[in-house]
């Protein structure tokens, strides 16, 4: 496994003073974006494999153990917040558990059978997406939830930063990328990581436009939560409708959400009306076009 070997560009990197140390893994980070642009034919088609189920009423799982874990359920709680999706049409299944996103569970990724059982208990169904995450490509735990979500149609993909790994072999679809050795050998939170990150970003965010959660490049379902959230969705519903700042607020406080006050406006509706748009139809694009 490359991910596993010791790097020559920095067998000294205890000897660096801090900008050559710094300098180094800046060096080795700047080539994960390139590394990653090898793979966008196999990203793309686990673009539209997922889309294609999520379409039909499934959901997304990922899973993982250790930081690639920790990166799907990253990825799988900013989905909510970002698309306006129900909190369980994504999620995330780590090794260990919950106690394993703040506090180390190593041994947790080495049997299968718990990886198995895990994603048995979520009730994985045909209709269902499942991404494997190992670095490696080997995890006993990931490879075990994998081969079972397949054996019960699932679709499955496996994202791994080593080539021909068995997690590919596993998976109906693979994607990988080879990272290769890191800065400090072994530490795969580092290249690895990032790569597994840029992937899963594009992952989500493409299914969620194939899904229609966007509009334009807009992120039209966003949760108002908080005041940051509020004048971005303001700034949003002025963008789409042209509208004067007070007619977005005055509709944006009249129908709750982002998506129905762009309809209401753009359709000279009523706020009822537009929310009942809004719920009927996932694009905005299919309803003001």
């Amino acid at each position: 496994m490359t991910t596993e070997q010791r790097n020559p560009d920095t067998y000294d990197l205890d000897k660096l003073q801090t900008p050559e140390l710094v300098m180094a893994m800046n060096r080795a980070d700047q080539a994960v974006a390139m590394i990653v642009a090898t793979a966008l034919d196999q990203i793309a088609a686990a673009v539209d494999g997922i889309t294609g189920r999520l379409a039909s009423g499934g959901r997304l799982f990922y899973v993982g153990s250790g930081t690639s874990g920790r990166l799907g359920v990253l990825d799988a709680v900013e989905c909510p917040p970002t698309f306006g999706v129900p909190a369980d049409l994504v999620q995330g299944i780590l090794a260990g558990g919950y106690e394993a996103c703040h506090s180390a569970v190593e041994a947790a990724e080495d049997s299968p059978e718990q990886g198995e059982a895990d994603v048995r208990a979520r009730r994985i169904r045909p209709q269902d997406a499942v991404v494997g995450i190992a670095a490696s490509g080997r995890t006993p735990y990931t490879l075990g939830a994998i081969r079972y979500a397949r054996q019960v149609g699932a679709l499955t993909v496996g994202l791994s930063c080593n080539s021909h790994s068995p997690l590919s072999e596993e998976a109906e679809l693979s994607i990988e990328v080879e990272t290769g050795p890191e800065v400090l050998a072994g530490s795969t939170r580092m290249k690895a990581g990032s790569a597994q990150k840029m992937i899963l970003n594009i992952l989500s965010t493409a299914v969620m436009v194939r899904l229609g959660h966007v509009y334009s490049n807009l992120m039209v379902n966003v949760h108002l939560k908080n005041r940051k959230l509020l004048e971005r969705g303001v700034g949003i519903i002025r963008e789409v409708t042209g509208a004067p700042e007070d007619k977005a607020r005055q509709a944006l406080e009249k129908t709750g959400d982002v998506k129905s006050a762009i309809v209401m406006l753009q359709l000279r509706c009523s706020a009822k009306e537009a929310k009942e748009k809004a719920k009927a139809t996932p694009s905005l694009r299919e309803i003001i076009g």
